[in-house]
């Protein structure tokens, strides 16, 4: 039996594409974490409650290129392959469309009858755009996905080709480019996709981000869940609710209202009990775009946790203005060890701007009370937003080095597909960058907004100064070294000798 007319092993492939060692150069390799694909993990359960089989492919887990993911689809040998097209957040799934690419460049070449379909963040921002450049691509799903897939595969059982029953869909009709009425969002969380697929993923894969682990803990094993789905706030700079606008309009909502949808703690835990027990797994991460806002719901996850007694090691983003009273005790009984704040910039006229609306003080306050816990912090910083100039982002570095947090992510501003900011550079005739590729905060390409003041050059070069301006300010590694240990801080300055390459800099 060959190759192309072998037994159908599954209805649904999902991919997961890998692009990671191209994204982050050479810190790909041992110090970025690889995270299971949460989204598409969760989509498998979605669509195996509706009586299909689905295998997954982590192909940027076990580091396959193009030609390599595309021979082991054929191996499986799907009804349907499904490229989930997400990173290790949302807004970084624009940087992987070139491996999307020529993944499904090497499948059609190998098997030209092969369904693809494309569905994530960049792809339902950009649905038509998508599917005109991905010519080997035949479907693109403008949704979060999971009705979308379970629909296309559906229709493909009976062999029919009207695309049009299938909801959230972009296709093509000969030379032109059709789309369906939007699927809706996914209304009941826990009962029709209650956990990911862990028994299809290569746990052994995953590990855990450098910095949290710290103090030489064990990076492996390491999980990723989901608590909740979207987020209620507006910032100009994030896409996160770009899988989901088409739904929002499909169940009435206003434009200007975001959805949020939560899993019930008994959910929650119960797929902790699974990853705890069954995986050994102690790093988490709970990959919800916002989870420190709804405070009973922190509240109840914190506590069924804290019942169990387990030993984990959790970061979770949380912002400066969502933590109340009471809150950081119980996250720290939980096993929070490390909040990630979005603090963003320094000046409040740069913040407001990005509709970004926090106070120095209040900054500078929550910063002290979440360390007062035993809680790290990590602080997110952004250079480059449309207010910034050479004076304010020098004053945000300055407040990133005395507040002297236990790690810190430096950013420069992109305007990311499905963000308020790319809206704004479409409208204003800013220079975007020509490859996706080029929207990685870390790649060879990386050409990041210019501002109203400054080039993209000026504010890359100020970047990447300011990385190695923190990670090796005496401050800090004096900090690190007592908090986590001498072996710590010489792995910090051996990350912060990576130089990366930048082409808009040469």
């Amino acid at each position: 039996m060959t190759l192309f007319s072998r037994k159908r092993d599954v209805d649904l492939l999902i991919v997961n594409p890998g692009s990671r060692l191209e994204v982050f150069q050479s810190l790909g390799s041992s110090l970025t974490a690889i995270e299971p694909p949460v989204w598409a993990a969760l989509m498998a359960t979605f669509v195996r409650t509706r009586g299909f089989s689905v295998g997954l492919l982590d192909a940027n887990a076990e580091g396959l290129t193009p030609q390599e993911a595309a021979e082991r689809i054929i191996e499986e040998n799907p009804l349907l392959a499904t490229v989930v097209v997400y990173g290790h957040q949302p807004s970084a799934s624009t940087q992987n469309m070139p491996y999307v690419s020529m993944i499904c460049g090497a499948l059609k070449e190998l098997k030209p009858d092969m369904k693809i379909l494309l569905v994530g963040g960049h792809v339902a921002a950009l649905p038509e755009r998508t599917l005109r450049e991905i010519d080997a691509a035949d479907f693109v799903c403008d949704g979060e996905g999971p009705y979308t897939i379970a629909d296309c595969l559906n229709l493909l059982k009976t062999s029919d080709t009207d695309y049009s029953k299938v909801r959230g869909l972009w296709y093509r009709e000969g030379a032109t480019i059709k789309a369906t009425k939007p699927a809706p969002l996914i209304g009941n969380l826990d009962q029709e996709m209650p956990s990911s697929a862990w028994d299809i993923l290569p746990m052994d894969k995953y590990r855990a981000h450098n910095w949290h682990c710290f103090g030489d803990l064990e990076r492996k094993p390491y999980a990723a869940i989901y608590t909740s789905l979207g987020c209620p706030y507006h910032c100009s700079f994030c896409c996160i609710q770009a899988p989901f606008k088409s739904g929002e309009r499909a169940m009435g909502l206003k434009s200007k209202v975001n959805s949020y949808r939560l899993w019930k703690p008994e959910s929650v835990i119960n797929q902790i009990d699974m990853l705890v027990n069954n995986f050994g797994v102690r790093n988490i991460k709970i990959a919800d775009e916002l989870f420190v806002l709804n405070p009973r719901h922190v509240a109840e996850i914190c506590n069924l946790i804290t019942k169990r007694g387990y030993d984990l090691n959790i970061w979770c983003y949380a912002r400066v203005d969502t933590i109340k009273e009471g809150m950081l005790e119980m996250l720290k009984n939980a096993g929070v060890n490390w909040l990630a704040l979005g603090i963003e910039s320094a000046s409040e006229r740069v913040r407001d701007d990005a509709m970004k609306g926090l106070t120095q003080e209040r900054i500078y306050h929550v910063v002290e009370k979440v360390r007062s816990y035993g809680i790290n912090v990590i602080g997110n910083y952004i250079f480059g937003l449309p207010e910034d100039d050479l004076d304010t982002m020098q004053k945000t570095l300055e407040m990133a080095i005395d507040l002297n947090c236990e790690f810190a992510n430096f950013y420069c501003a992109m305007a990311y597909p499905g963000s308020e900011l790319y809206r704004l550079a479409l409208e204003n005739r800013w220079p975007l960058p020509e490859a996706w590729s080029a929207y990685s905060q870390h790649s060879v390409d990386t050409m990041p907004l210019p501002t109203r003041y400054l080039t993209a050059a000026e504010v890359l070069r100020f970047r990447d100064e300011a990385f190695q301006k923190y990670f090796h300010h005496p401050n800090y590694l004096s900090m690190i070294t007592k908090k986590f240990g001498v072996d710590t801080a010489r792995h910090i300055d051996e990350m912060a000798s990576f130089k990366l390459t930048r082409k808009l800099l040469d």
